[in-house]
């Protein structure tokens, strides 16, 4: 339906979120396991972030740009996680149409940021790897400021313009949404007109965001592969990838589920499949993050250890 030129004002006042199941046990049964892995998340993040505030020998700019990532990830899951688990045990499960434009806003502002985290973790990877001996003279304290504080910048950016433009549209008629969380694609279908024009900016905006730090996490990769096959010895090549490969199962983890809802065609739209794949990269990236990076890392753990012995010592 098209509305006539200049009639772009919003008559819904408020959404409802279907969430899952409309059954009160499968709901009861979905609250447990979805509060399990929130908490597990937050507490997993949290203390990622604790570890290396702590121990001073994790003041380099990986275990910095990772205390990003851990709290990015906090901020992601918290942005949907606990509106869901009170819709799951509550009788109502409406959201304001200013609560669907906040949540729309942070949710897609802190995604973005974490986009673009994964390629400074590439580039940090690449100069420890190709440029060891410059490291702490590249990655400066100044510049690992300058790139977190660039990082977020761009995310909440970018992020203003996607959901100025998708709550900007008229929502006029039917205002259910098939998912858990206020999503871009899930509101925008909403919508009483054509919306071709804010899936093309959209789009774009993807490409930038998406495409663009892939080929950036790619051309990185490239260089430290050509690095590390310079390694003579077997144990040195295989510490330096080993470096890398937690980076790299996260990329992997987050990447991929946001380029299948982000990059497809939108006649591929389904609303029951986006939601349990929006819950690969809302929810278990950011479980999955402390977990991988602390099995696969000695500081972590040796940090952990510490902080535990000097508790133990306290008592």
């Amino acid at each position: 339906m098209q509305l006539p030129p200049g009639q772009n004002q919003s008559w819904v006042s408020e959404f409802i979120l279907l969430g899952f199941s409309s059954d009160p046990l499968s709901n009861r049964m979905l609250f447990l396991a979805f509060l399990l892995l929130y908490l597990s998340s937050v507490l997993g993040n949290g203390l990622i972030v604790t570890l290396i505030w702590l121990d001073v020998h994790l003041h380099t700019p990986m275990y910095f740009f990772l205390c990003v990532l851990s709290l990015l990830d906090t901020g992601y899951v918290t942005t949907t996680m606990p509106q869901m688990l009170v819709h799951l045990l509550a009788h109502s499960q409406t959201i304001s149409f200013a609560g669907c434009w906040l949540q729309m806003y942070m949710f897609s502002a802190l995604g973005l940021s974490e986009c673009i985290v994964f390629v400074v973790m590439a580039y940090d990877r690449y100069v420890a790897i190709c440029y060891p001996l410059r490291y702490t003279v590249i990655l400066s304290w100044g510049l690992c400021t300058q790139l977190a504080a660039g990082t977020c910048a761009c995310g909440f950016f970018f992020s203003l313009i996607h959901t100025y433009l998708t709550m900007r549209l008229p929502y006029c008629g039917p205002n259910i949404i098939n998912h858990y969380f206020c999503e871009g694609p899930s509101v925008r279908s909403l919508a009483c007109m054509d919306t071709h024009l804010i899936e093309m900016v959209d789009f774009i905006i993807s490409v930038f965001i998406v495409i663009t730090p892939l080929s950036l996490i790619l051309a990185s990769y490239i260089r430290i592969a050509q690095a590390i096959l310079k390694i003579k010895s077997t144990r040195g090549r295989c510490k330096a990838f080993s470096t890398c490969a937690s980076h790299l199962t996260m990329v992997t983890f987050f990447y991929a589920p946001v380029t299948y809802i982000y990059m497809r065609p939108n006649s591929s739209y389904s609303p029951e499949r986006d939601k349990q794949i929006s819950l690969l990269y809302n929810v278990f990236t950011a479980l999955l993050n402390p977990v991988v990076y602390s099995l696969r890392n000695k500081d972590i753990k040796g940090a952990f250890l510490k902080v535990i012995g000097r508790d133990r010592g306290l008592w």
